[in-house]
């Protein structure tokens, strides 16, 4: 099969397989088409009508780079880990990555157009500073250090999830993983969860007596894990962020 096509249809077949659709007008049948596609899985519908929602809560993205030299003091605040400081629907949250390259998140409760309400242009790095810097107004000048001071510019991302629980009644020749099943806030769960759904699909897949067996043991396990899954993360976002002062 040819890669690097995309896909703009994939209707059930009625013996259990799925065709695909794709944007070159060409068309191929498959015994099992796994939607392991993202937030905006266009496999998604033909399972469910699900989409996904915003939190409430966006990160502002920016980021440091040559820390341990440039900007020693951010540096040894943040160690060798992660930071995390959090106030009344805004928080801080900082983490070391490779290369002395320090990632801040801003995050934030606030409407998903919280910049377009302001009057922002994002690409203004000068005014969304400046509006951050009063967003944390009397917050001490050693974590205001990461508003005034950041190499990069600003990546608003606003968080979406899936409604929880997140199920479907079972489609022959169709299946979700990752985020395209479960799409949580990002506190540590998605990208685990992604990996262990692909785990147990393979399994399924090696060791049911059919496709269609194999999935219902997958979903039979994942569904009920990633409910269980997206109740938690929702509860650390809330920690993450915290609607009142902590």
């Amino acid at each position: 099969m040819r890669g690097a096509r995309a896909v703009r249809g994939y209707p059930p077949l009625p013996h259990g397989t799925c065709r695909l659709r794709f944007g070159d007008g060409t068309v191929e049948d498959f015994d099992l088409v796994v939607g392991a596609d993202g937030a905006w899985s266009r496999v998604r519908p033909a399972l469910s009508p699900a989409v996904p929602g915003y939190t409430g809560v966006t990160f502002v993205e920016t980021g440091f780079d040559h820390c341990d030299t440039r900007h020693p003091d951010l540096a040894r605040l943040v160690g060798n880990g992660s930071m995390l400081v959090k106030g009344a629907g805004r928080s801080l949250v900082a983490q070391r990555n490779s290369n002395g390259h320090i990632r801040v998140y801003i995050a934030l409760r606030v409407p998903e157009d919280w910049h377009t309400a302001a009057g922002i242009d994002l690409g203004d790095q000068r005014a969304v500073r400046t509006h951050l810097l009063r967003t944390f107004d009397g917050w001490d000048e050693s974590l205001r250090y990461v508003l005034r001071n950041s190499d990069s510019g600003f990546v608003s991302r606003p968080l979406f999830v899936l409604p929880a629980p997140h199920t479907w009644q079972r489609v022959p020749g169709v299946t979700l993983l990752g985020d395209a099943a479960h799409l949580m806030p990002p506190v540590g769960l998605g990208a685990n969860l992604a990996m262990l759904d692909g785990s147990d699909l393979a399994h399924a897949l090696a060791t049911e007596p059919g496709v269609d067996d194999a999935v219902r043991a997958y979903e039979s396990i994942m569904l009920p894990r990633s409910i269980e899954a997206a109740t938690g993360s929702a509860q650390g976002l809330d920690h993450l962020v915290p609607s009142t002062a902590p």
